[in-house]
């Protein structure tokens, strides 16, 4: 969901629809079908105040004993500053998992600050020393963004591994930047300055490409797991036969392993995360450079903005302490958080480890649905020089 500083959920309903009596599992055929619609008020510095609603289904395609739940999380904000945010990511696994497919659509009309490339950026908006004439710090974009990402993976025989491929496309247009009304705006914007030094339109820019990946989905359940593990790795061309700006590649690396401490109470876990994006050829425009918080349910760098961290490459590490805060019951748990990334840039000439930006917070939980795993989940994370934020999803944060 998207980040926010204040968000209120105010009802949801659980029902199941098209759900069989019959213990005959008809392949791909939709069973248990559960939708969670959460009306929502949010708000934050980008867009205002938000109204609208956040939907969660899940549903099975065959046997739960061989089938994976698959899931879909939805928006449909609209803002007090004229902004709509709809999108729809989804996880769908097909009878005895023999195929997944992947789903990630968005259509923002929105802002976002942006803060300059690498890992030292300041919060404040000040001339770069480095780049004398051009911003670093807070610098505010509005923006419109079409996002339709679909993969599709084919299981390897019985074994726990995928292959197969997936097109991506994202598309910025109507980019403006601005700092506010009461400071001079003589100085060139980070966005600006790198698209116009990479040869990139400063108005529209379009990453079209095909993914190649390798998945490992070890997972006892994709939404909020209690043990084993994941694995993705996917290589993406963006050729410009394929409409992108300019022709390029990245790596996208990502890895998640849970550790159960009881047998009896699984729900109490140590959870780890390793995540990590690289150009590999070719230029990116500027707004689809590998940053914190892009993932896709934008989980990533709780502590601070989406996009406070942005650069050619990018390194991104989190371990989570889940536990139960019940001695019987599964309603209630909570989590405590300690996470660091870290982006390299050529253009600002600062390698990736330079430098790291951690980290911390403590969250709540309140499990909706028990079969499930349905979960709202409510954190504050904490980073370095005040940043801090707080972030209401559902399900877990990976």
């Amino acid at each position: 969901m998207t980040r926010i500083s204040i968000l209120l959920l105010f009802l949801w309903i659980s029902f199941p629809i098209l759900a069989q009596d019959s213990v005959v599992y008809k392949p791909n055929q939709i069973r248990d079908f559960k939708l969670i619609p959460l009306p929502a008020i949010a708000s934050n510095p980008a867009n205002g105040w938000l109204f609208g609603i956040a939907p969660s289904a899940t549903w099975r395609m065959g046997n739960p004993e061989s089938t994976h739940l698959s899931n879909l999380v939805g928006n449909l904000l609209y803002t007090t500053k004229k902004q709509w945010l709809i999108s729809s990511r989804s996880n769908i696994f097909l009878a005895d998992d023999s195929w997944i497919l992947v789903g990630d659509w968005r259509f923002f009309i929105t802002s976002q600050p942006t803060f300059g490339l690498g890992s030292s950026t300041p919060n404040l908006p000040e001339e770069n020393p480095n780049q004398l004439g051009v911003w670093q710090g807070e610098q505010q974009m509005d923006y419109n963004w079409v996002r339709f990402y679909e993969t599709v993976l084919k299981r390897i025989s019985t074994s726990k591994f995928y292959l197969g491929v997936g097109y991506h496309l994202d598309v910025y247009s109507k980019i403006e930047n601005f700092i506010d009304e009461e400071m001079a705006q003589e100085l060139t914007f980070s966005n600006d300055f790198y698209n116009q030094t990479k040869g990139f339109d400063l108005d529209k820019n379009t990453l079209s490409g095909l993914t190649l990946n390798a998945v490992m989905e070890n997972r006892d359940m994709a939404v909020s797991p209690y043990e084993t593990n994941f694995a993705l790795i996917s290589y993406k061309i963006n050729p410009q036969f394929l409409g992108s700006n300019q022709s390029s590649s990245t790596l996208l690396l990502d890895y998640r392993h849970y550790f159960p401490l009881s047998e009896h109470r699984k729900r109490h876990l140590v959870a780890v995360w390793s995540y990590a994006n690289f150009l590999v050829s070719g230029n990116l425009p500027y707004m689809a450079l590998p940053s914190i918080g892009y993932d896709m349910f934008g989980r990533s760098g709780r502590g601070y903005s989406q996009g406070r961290f942005r650069g050619e490459s990018m390194v991104y590490s989190e371990a989570e302490y889940r536990f139960p805060l019940q001695k019987s019951k599964e309603t209630f748990g909570g989590t405590v958080f300690v996470n660091a990334a870290s982006c390299g840039s050529k253009l600002t000439q600062e390698n990736l480890f330079t430098k790291l930006n951690p980290g911390y917070g403590l969250g709540l939980r309140v499990m909706i649905n028990k079969e499930n795993r349905t979960t709202i989940s409510a954190d504050y994370g904490f980073g370095q020089k005040g940043n801090s934020g707080f972030y209401l999803n559902i399900n877990e944060s990976f």
